[in-house]
């Protein structure tokens, strides 16, 4: 299925992220431990990577977005890392583009509402019913759709999130069609679909 976007995001589609890495270099640092430092994105490491055999075993990748201002992904990042299983996200996307890592591999944020859609209105649920779930899946937050939910995303943090996806699938070996939107795989604020935007855009970029 197909969603509106707004002409800026496409227009992030044709920036160039700053020293991209090839896809081998960035596929042999998004297996490394520690804090790398992956070309073309800006990350706050509040959590370093360990070894990823002993991660959790994530499966999916749900995309959120959060009704704080811009700004707010540090605050949001600072508060999980002390607290990681509260409510919230292991990776936030501030609208500058800048990723903090807040919360270790082998933790479990509390995310998503288990997966409750299964009206087939986004994608065909009957794979997401009840099976999308925080414990085996990592989810990032976009921040700074606030006081408009209904705004997409910065071209910055569709320029990080077309390398930030790649790194998450590439580390935890997840499919390019486990890529979901919150909205898709749960009932949400009917005011807009949260995270459907970028979903869609990782989707369509492809391997």
């Amino acid at each position: 299925m197909m969603f509106r976007r707004p002409a800026a995001v496409f227009a992030a589609l044709l920036l160039i992220a700053p020293a991209a890495a090839t896809d081998a270099e960035l596929a042999k640092l998004a297996r490394t431990s520690g804090m790398p430092d992956i070309p073309g994105l800006k990350i706050v490491w509040l959590a370093p990577w360990g070894d990823v055999r002993n991660a959790k075993s994530w499966r999916n990748i749900i995309v959120h977005q959060t009704e704080g201002p811009a700004g707010s992904a540090r605050g949001g990042a600072q508060a999980q890392a002390k607290n990681p299983t509260r409510r919230g996200v292991t990776v936030w996307v501030e609208t500058d583009g800048t990723v903090y890592w807040a919360v270790a591999e082998n933790l479990v944020p509390t995310h998503g509402d288990g997966a409750n859609r299964n009206d087939s209105k986004y994608i065909d649920n009957r794979s997401t019913y009840r099976q999308v779930v925080r414990d085996n899946s990592i989810g990032v937050e976009f921040a700074g759709n606030y006081p408009d939910v209904t705004r997409g995303p910065t071209e910055a943090q569709v320029a990080a999130w077309k390398i930030l996806v790649q790194v998450l699938r590439t580390r935890y070996g997840i499919p390019l069609d486990r890529v979901y939107a919150h909205n898709w795989i749960d009932y949400k604020d009917a005011r807009y679909c949260e995270g459907c935007t970028l979903a869609t855009m990782a989707r369509e970029w492809g391997e």
